[in-house]
């Protein structure tokens, strides 16, 4: 830990403390108390460590900490999420991972964050990668008529959408199970999350492919992709996929789709949904030979 780093935690834990008043920490309040808000002393008493342990805490020495002690003082001086992930990394711990909030319902934020994407395609899917909003380019693109339910990684193993029009399926499919291996340690719920767990099993015992493919273990991060679609309007498009994380929503996960450059994808984009109130709504019938 360096001395500025030091000096950080040192600060951060002092006004943690000074913002706790003897009230809010259930200890009784005297008419001579000068502290404004808990002594060193209270804290290391309410989190269960000793005395002078705290105070080299927050004073910054070379001391060993743990998660638990960590999580102790976070919950005394009544730290938020944020500010308990800032505390692991001035003390030099891992953070904990994020979360999924309270309300996962989907508001106009997302919905608004999605239409004003365009003219660029663009979805949400949430932590189990089912499908949750798209914008009307995406919509237009894919073929997502407006009741449409799905889940990427299911779908990527089981629908003719994939397995039958996707040149290069086999090449792209360890991708895929070792980028949703990723995403399940992503968050603090993890691998232990039933879920998850739903998922990996009901698609092992349906697609020995997948079943193969998880066995083997492979993490790894998202990474661009490229998929030229063959639509049933538009022609050939060619775009790149990027997941990109909402940190307001750790339990969302934004996907874009950019026309490549040099190719004709982004006129034919905006010729399609030009012809999108005169046309009916796609099928499905493109046909993907795409390229990781």
């Amino acid at each position: 830990m360096t001395t500025s780093v030091r000096a950080d935690l040192s600060e951060f834990l002092r006004a943690g403390r000074a913002r706790v008043t003897a009230q809010e920490a259930g200890l009784p309040v005297g008419s001579r108390r000068r502290t404004p808000g808990l002594r060193r002393e209270e804290v290391a008493v309410l989190a269960g460590v000793g005395a002078s342990w705290y105070q080299w805490l927050e004073q910054g020495r070379e001391i060993t900490v743990s998660a638990q002690v960590l999580d102790a003082i976070a919950r005394v001086l009544r730290f938020s999420d944020d500010e308990r992930r800032h505390l692991y990394v001035l003390a030099g711990l891992n953070p904990p991972l994020p979360s999924p909030p309270a309300d996962t319902s989907i508001g106009e934020d997302i919905t608004r964050l999605l239409d004003r994407w365009r003219p660029q395609a663009a979805h949400v899917v949430d932590q189990y990668w089912n499908f949750v909003a798209a914008n009307d380019v995406a919509r237009a693109i894919f073929g997502w008529q407006r009741d449409f339910r799905g889940n990427c990684l299911v779908d990527f193993f089981t629908s003719d959408l994939y397995r039958g029009r996707m040149d290069n399926w086999a090449e792209t499919a360890p991708t895929v199970v070792a980028t949703f291996r990723h995403e399940m340690t992503r968050r603090d719920s993890g691998a232990q999350d039933a879920g998850y767990a739903e998922i990996v099993s009901d698609l092992a015992a349906r697609s020995p492919e997948f079943a193969e493919l998880w066995n083997l273990q492979q993490v790894h991060a998202p990474m661009i992709t490229t998929k030229t679609l063959d639509h049933e309007y538009a022609g050939e498009l060619v775009l790149e996929g990027r997941m990109l994380y909402l940190p307001d929503r750790p339990d969302l996960t934004l996907v874009l789709h950019t026309p490549v450059e040099g190719t004709r994808t982004a006129e034919r984009l905006e010729a399609l949904m030009a012809a999108a109130g005169q046309q009916p709504e796609p099928t499905g019938g493109l046909r993907l030979v795409a390229s990781a």
